[in-house]
């Protein structure tokens, strides 16, 4: 039986450039994939980016480890990239990415893959890149995070993602978890408010590249919700951002989560794209 190539392999450095072509084609919405990349995951994790091309050159790609993302995929893209991860299910803890090829390609994988545990399936993509709104204050006890405030971060990043996901973002031994929040503090990455000792208010820089920083990981006390205190935080955070990271501010966030979205729109975030998250 002839056997034909498939058009999906995996992607070295000398890909680099290709590749972050492909993510340029929208810097604000490939943000995630273009970081890696440019972090130099082409050759610490062979294997983790995987290219289509169709006899044209490099069309989209995917990144393959702990998430399955979709970048500048079409119907044919997204039909070969699940041929290939089909049998993968055990590396990947979520998709995300567009919804128009999240949506799709998780149809293609849910045969194989089985049921999720969740899928969010509107995920508001969004904005800033100009000048805070007109009377919007900054909250100046927003700073970024002293490396020796690690372990005063760590219960505050825990509770923000248990919140969001459903479970601790570890068991047992919390030392590399530790480590993740160390590395965004050493790299500038991470923003808060402490008040008595305690953070009240955490947002990270979780990807930058190609001009652009998404947010991640905003978090307010449940104590201080819904006293005022988020707008002018995210607000000191998109300025910090601006002016010592990069021009154009990211983030998405949960459709149903209506204080968070006024909060971002206030601040002068507007939706340009919407994504959607499967959690497995």
């Amino acid at each position: 039986m002839l056997r034909t190539e498939s058009p999906v392999r995996a992607l070295t450095t000398a890909d680099r450039d290709q590749a972050l072509e492909v993510c340029a084609r929208d810097t604000r919405t490939n943000v995630f994939v273009a970081a890696r990349i440019l972090e130099g995951a082409l050759a610490t994790s062979p294997g983790a980016v995987l290219g289509y091309a169709d006899g044209s050159g490099l069309q989209a790609i995917c990144w393959v480890s702990a998430n399955l993302v979709p970048v500048g995929c079409d119907g044919q893209a997204l039909t070969a990239f699940a041929t290939k991860v089909r049998r993968w299910r055990h590396h990947c803890s979520s998709l995300f990415g567009p919804a128009d090829m999240v949506l799709p390609l998780w149809e293609a994988l849910r045969p194989s893959w089985g049921e999720p545990r969740d899928v969010r399936a509107h995920q508001p993509v969004m904005a800033t890149a100009g000048p805070l709104p007109a009377g919007m204050p900054c909250d100046p006890q927003v700073r970024l995070a002293r490396f020796d405030e690690v372990d005063l971060v760590m219960p505050a990043a825990a509770a923000m993602f248990t919140e969001e996901i459903g479970y601790p973002p570890y068991r047992g031994s919390k030392e590399l978890y530790r480590q993740g929040i160390a590395s965004l503090i050493r790299r500038g990455h991470t923003f808060v408010r402490v008040d008595d000792g305690q953070v009240v208010f955490k947002a990270d820089v979780g990807s930058v590249a190609l001009g652009v920083a998404q947010v991640q990981g905003v978090w307010v006390a449940p104590r201080w919700r819904g006293q005022g205190l988020a707008g002018p935080a995210m607000a000191a955070v998109v300025e910090q951002i601006r002016a010592e990271i990069a021009a154009v501010v990211t983030l998405y966030v949960n459709d149903f989560n209506m204080p968070a979205r006024a909060t971002y729109a206030r601040v002068g975030f507007t939706e340009i794209g919407s994504f959607a998250t499967v959690l497995m």
